[in-house]
């Protein structure tokens, strides 16, 4: 170990620098790690590195965050305890100095179709309180501003009237449906009020309730209003603008919201306060109404969900490049409901309908009208409304199924919230078409913004709020986002640098940050503007702690900790730790030693060369501009650009799903494209290998995922103690009763459950941790049961097993693709994403020549890798194409794309700015490209 470190663990033993600027770990032992002793100076950015399953994870998520989360727990009540998670502390001798702890993971935070990014990033929170404070309403039929009069309105006029106007302040006289006129105007002298006025006449006529009554039946016009007060405009006093306004509540009070002020007898003026124009009844702008989640804003048909279950476009026009005629329209084909679409040929020459021109080129009042119908042919929603009535007919049961599917919600257009939300605009525009813009496009309408100076007032915090927030996604590389983006759909990478934008908004200072890799996802000219964030959050104050294996986030950082030396058992101690330029002159750091050029990943020395592809036409799925796209057979393939380009919906909402359908198995919907040609039939089966764990129970493992464990069951089987005592394969399982141990059913601990401490975790007193009962663990090969062969590393265990060839063919794909340090009985759960990955990629290296032809499809598979994992990676892809499969790769990693026989670059921007097809070949050719950053960065 680097002597810098012993001097540094003497140190912390004798505890000589204050914990005020260090966080001290002393004795962590979790996982792999051994004994390790470390200190991390507060109010910088540290970055933790070390090859995969070194032990950077152990560090800094299972220690450091763990005691960070369990010490604000162990603050509340023992009553507030037994509802949280509850936490284990981790073992540790002890941590000094910890602040509390916020860790920014790699996970897609939420499942519900509920979330999206404005209300992941609080945007969308303060855009309702903007448009409830400041928002005005405007009516749809007129277009008018809806306005709603207070008393004081009234008063200001009256008093902005020439000096000697006569004023009436009158309200209609209303009958109510079960009085006559005697018994109104009885309640109406109850009330108080003498006089009724009949407007229409020369000046008026004022009419005495107490005469009327005289009369057997009084007779009472439309014209008939209750006169509530009579001033003359002067110079009013105090008092006598009190008097008015108290004739005025009185006047809105008696006619339900209404009051007229006629002056000299020749004009009237209305008032009213209610919040109605055009006969429409507005609703008062409340942050609510504009909430999606909340009953009272969302959207009634779609509930908030923005989509329905109804009748799918996609499905019933499938291929816009045809025309009518030429059957467009998929439920209109065939003899019977071919009527349908004959009867729209016959009458188009009446509306001058082309019939011939391809649906996808129609205007879109013409594609409006193919769903609508006119009084000449029935449209789409009336020929589904037809199959509906029929219904009990089988046959049109099966036609409304194959058409439908989840649509826009047909009242709110996706919009999701109820249409009154809709007229009240802030700048000339309403909420849904703010969530619809991209960020970039947010902040340049939130520049502009024209704002009186009361509303500046009442929004000058919401602004910078808001401001703030925008800021922040467009410096972590998320300018192509949209609010209304459903966060299911992100990536973990935008997922993570989503939760970023929300931890620099709320200004914590003295706080723990820890990130997991957030450069995943990350084209290489984002990463300094995610550096720049991380900085901002440290001169808050803040410790940030990062785990990441990005050059430049290392040259970077204050302070660097490199763990190693390799992974698993051979790793978890501190190799390094100071600063990059220490890093790169010491012997002993393998991270140095690639950063200061002394190891290197080479590119390939020749590039292969490709016969077959399968072609893509058309692609125009989200941001894809119509493009046509070759994918090379049996070459490593890699398509990169910058996030948010188009690269996932090319690859795994096109590509993927279309050849899924071709071949006949279950698939995701397919995006828009026109049309899939090529070497399809060369291709037995594809496979998305992503970073999903592996297995659901604790007990699942790399062993028996890759099914060697099969073989080593039966080699135990045969041997002679197993046949004395008739044991079968089947006892040498940890999965069903027989052999393994029955009170622990295999698992090797105990756990016992405590209702407000963390659960405890004790090893299984029956079989000592062992798994297996003492008759089982009798039998042995070569000196070892089968415990001991579970707690072997995969290196470890192809020594010992080298004279059964069929076990050393079944692990040997582990060790090929950088796993050789997981024990063979490591439970699953505790696999990184990365290596979870690499279990399934040696899953499919151990099956072979015999599988036919694959294509294998990578999501960015260099997530976790350290430099020296991305070279045994790299083996691995050309193992897989030697044994004749193709191998398609979505990757930002620049030593990926160098060793790439054919690179796909889309761009230039992600959003709106990307979906361009920039350049296809080889890598060396990529250079060449002036629009191309992942050009500029190769």
């Amino acid at each position: 170990m680097a002597t810098k470190v012993k001097k540094q663990e003497a140190v912390i033993d004798d505890q000589a620098v204050s914990t005020q600027d260090h966080i001290f770990i002393k004795g962590a032992r979790v996982h792999n790690l051994k004994n390790v002793s470390v200190s991390i100076p507060r109010s910088k950015l540290v970055v933790v590195t070390g090859v995969s399953g070194s032990g950077k994870s152990s560090l800094t998520m299972d220690t450091l965050y763990a005691e960070g989360q369990r010490r604000y727990a162990e603050s509340l009540s023992a009553y507030a305890r037994q509802f949280l998670m509850r936490m284990n502390k981790p073992d540790v001798d002890y941590i000094k100095g910890i602040c509390p702890a916020i860790a920014i993971e790699q996970k897609v935070i939420t499942r519900t179709p509920r979330s999206t990014v404005g209300s992941m990033t609080e945007i969308y929170d303060y855009l309702r309180l903007l448009f409830a404070r400041i928002g005005k309403t405007y009516s749809p039929i007129s277009g008018q501003l809806v306005k709603k009069h207070e008393v004081s309105d009234v008063v200001d006029f009256i008093s902005r009237l020439p000096i000697g106007s006569k004023v009436q302040i009158i309200v209609p006289f209303r009958r109510h449906a079960k009085r006559d006129v005697k018994e109104e105007l009885n309640i109406l002298m109850q009330k108080g009020f003498s006089r009724l006025y009949i407007t229409g006449k020369e000046g008026g006529q004022l009419l005495r309730i107490e005469e009327l009554l005289e009369e057997k039946k009084p007779a009472v016009s439309a014209d008939t209003f209750v006169l509530i007060d009579r001033v003359v405009v002067k110079e009013f006093d105090e008092d006598d603008k009190h008097r008015i306004a108290d004739s005025v509540q009185t006047a809105f009070y008696e006619s339900e919201g209404d009051c007229l002020i006629e002056i000299d007898g020749t004009r009237q003026q209305h008032f009213s306060n209610r919040f109605e124009l055009d006969g429409i009844q507005f609703e008062e702008p409340v942050p609510n109404l504009f909430s999606f989640n909340n009953p009272y804003g969302a959207c009634p048909v779609c509930e908030g969900f923005g989509q329905v279950l109804g009748i799918d476009p996609d499905l019933v026009i499938p291929d816009k490049r045809l025309s009518v005629y030429e059957g467009g329209i998929a439920p209109w084909r065939g003899e019977k409901m071919g009527e349908y679409k004959e009867a729209l040929i016959k009458a188009a020459r009446k509306f001058n309908f082309p019939v011939h021109k391809p649906i996808a080129e129609l205007t879109d009042e013409q594609q409006k009208m193919l769903w609508t119908g006119n009084e000449h042919f029935y449209g789409i929603n009336e020929f589904f409304k037809m199959v509906e009535q029929n219904l009990y007919k089988v046959q049109y049961r099966v036609l409304q199924a194959r058409y439908r599917g989840r649509t826009v919600c047909h009242e709110c257009g996706g919009g999701r919230l109820r249409k009154e939300a809709l007229y009240i605009k802030v700048g000339g525009k309403n909420i849904a078409e703010l969530v619809d813009l991209p960020v970039t496009d947010l902040k340049d309408w939130f520049d502009q913004l024209q704002l009186s100076e009361y509303d500046q007032q009442v929004a000058k915090r919401i602004l910078i709020e808001v401001h703030h927030r925008i800021k922040t996604l467009l410096d972590v590389g998320l300018g192509y986002l949209t609010m209304n983006r459903v966060a299911n759909t992100l990536s973990g990478g935008e997922s993570q640098r989503i939760q970023l934008t929300r931890s620099l908004g709320s200004n914590l200072t003295n706080s723990l940050y820890i990130l997991d890799e957030p450069s995943i996802g990350l084209h290489a000219r984002d990463t300094h503007r995610l550096i720049g964030v991380l900085k901002e959050l440290r001169n808050l104050g803040n410790t940030v702690v990062v785990v990441e294996h990005d050059d430049l986030m290392m040259q970077e950082a204050d302070y660097i900790i490199d763990m190693g030396p390799l992974a698993s058992h051979l790793g978890g101690e501190v190799i390094f730790a100071g600063t990059y330029q220490e890093m790169l002159k010491d012997p002993n750091s393998l991270t140095g030693k690639y950063l200061s050029g002394q190891m290197t990943i080479d590119p390939p020395t020749h590039v292969r060369k490709w016969k077959h592809a399968i072609t893509l036409e058309g692609c125009r799925q989200h941001n894809l501009k119509d493009i046509n796209v070759d994918f090379p057979l049996q070459v490593l393939c890699v398509v990169s650009g910058v996030s948010g380009s188009g690269k996932t919906t090319l690859v795994k909402q096109i590509l993927y799903p279309a050849l899924m359908k071709l071949k006949g198995e279950f698939a995701e919907r397919v995006g828009q494209y026109r049309a899939l040609k090529g070497a399809v039939d060369d291709i037995t089966q594809i496979e998305m290998v992503d970073q999903n764990p592996i297995g659901k129970s604790s007990r699942s493992n790399p062993v028996t995922y890759i099914k060697a464990y099969d073989e080593i069951r039966d080699l135990f089987a045969k041997q002679p103690l197993s046949k004395m005592r008739g044991f079968l394969p089947k006892h040498f399982s940890f999965n069903v009763d027989g052999g393994r141990c029955d009170a622990c059913k295999g698992e090797g601990e105990v756990i016992v459950e405590m209702q407000f401490l963390a659960d405890v975790h004790l090893t299984c007193e029956s079989c000592g941790g062992k798994r297996f009962k003492d008759e089982v663990l009798e039998v042995t090969y070569k000196g070892k049961n089968i415990y001991d062969v579970l707690e072997m590393g995969v290196d470890e265990a192809l020594d010992f097993f080298r004279d059964e060839k069929d076990v050393c063919n079944k692990i040997r794909p582990l060790s090929d693709v950088g796993l050789g340090y997981v024990k063979l009985g490591q439970s699953s759960d505790t696999l990184s994403g990365g290596e979870a990955q690499r279990v399934k990629l040696a899953s499919f290296l151990g099956k072979g020549r015999a599988q036919g032809h694959i294509l294998f499809i990578f999501d960015e598979p260099t997530t976790g890798l350290h430099f020296h994992d991305i070279k045994k990676l790299l083996n691995s892809f050309n193992a897989l194409i030697d044994q004749g499969h193709s191998v398609l790769v979505i990757e930002h990693n620049m030593d990926v794309i160098r060793s790439a026989d054919w690179v796909i670059d889309l761009g230039p921007e992600g959003g709106a700015g990307g979906g361009n097809l920039l350049y296809t070949g080889v890598p060396t050719g990529l250079k060449k490209v002036k629009e191309s950053y992942t050009g500029k960065y190769l």
